[in-house]
């Protein structure tokens, strides 16, 4: 998914959108309808096993392999290109990841309600919230570890969309499917990278948020600072359904600053 109009490939300011578990390129809909309209180029990612992406995500167990189309779209653009990439959930780790490995690619890095950890420090653990609420499958059998994990279907409203349009929530479970749970594990095992530190981040914050504890969110920021904070004070965890205007207006307030 994908669009946009403008000039010179270095010019134009192009978003790339990175989903957080069990979604995929698909929920931001919303967000790249209004970015293209407004002019903007806007590309979503279905990371390995994710929305249209074929792999079976039960076969997906390092986290290189799931961040493979991400990193593929990054080594793939033109010289001097470079990309705000939007990462949601633990999608953020992903961002890392990539900046880490393209900080040339990269003009700013947004973290939305994400798993924001500096490389070389200790990984967050961020939303497990509890077994309960997880359903895991087994691709390699019962008496291996788990390869996927998906949420429990009576949970997701409460979670993931409580603030959300109902049409939304509808689309959502049509379309979530079990994560890579070993891959997820991965995300952010990473080694420091001088280059990556010098890209401005941005951290937006999601203020209802039942999956993601907003004081955890505030715990984040305040490990690793990044340049501009947002908060999206009626948001629950899935922002790009139940905010997506607030949250078009906060993407090109944080771009702005790139040109100042």
């Amino acid at each position: 998914m994908g669009g946009g109009h403008g000039g010179a490939a270095e010019s134009i300011i192009h978003f790339v959108f990175v989903h957080g578990a069990s979604h995929g390129g698909w929920c931001w809909y919303k967000l790249i309808t209004l970015l293209v309209a407004a002019g903007f180029k806007a590309t979503s990612v279905d990371l390995t096993g994710a929305g249209i992406n074929l792999t079976d995500s039960n076969t997906v167990f390092k986290a290189d392999h799931y961040n493979l189309p991400l990193f593929s779209l990054l080594s793939d653009l033109p010289p001097l290109h470079k990309v705000i990439l939007v990462g949601h959930s633990i999608g953020g780790g992903s961002v890392t990841e990539a900046l880490c490995r393209f900080p040339e690619k990269i003009a700013m890095a947004i973290y939305l309600a994400a798993d924001m950890v500096q490389p070389g420090s200790l990984p967050s653990n961020m939303s497990m919230r509890g077994e309960d609420i997880w359903e895991y499958t087994y691709g390699e059998g019962v008496d291996k570890p788990a390869t996927g994990i998906l949420m429990k279907e009576e949970f997701r409203r409460h979670y993931y969309y409580s603030q959300s349009p109902l049409e939304d929530v509808t689309l959502a479970t049509k379309l979530l499917r079990p994560a890579p749970v070993r891959a997820l594990s991965g995300l952010d095992k990473l080694s420091p990278n001088p280059e990556a530190e010098k890209i401005p981040r941005v951290y937006i914050k999601t203020g209802k948020d039942n999956l993601f504890d907003p004081l955890s969110q505030d715990l984040l920021v305040k490990k690793w600072p990044p340049s501009q904070l947002y908060v999206l004070e009626e948001s629950d965890h899935s922002a790009f359904f139940s905010v997506p205007s607030t949250l078009f207006t906060y993407l090109l307030r944080a771009v702005s600053f790139l040109h100042r």
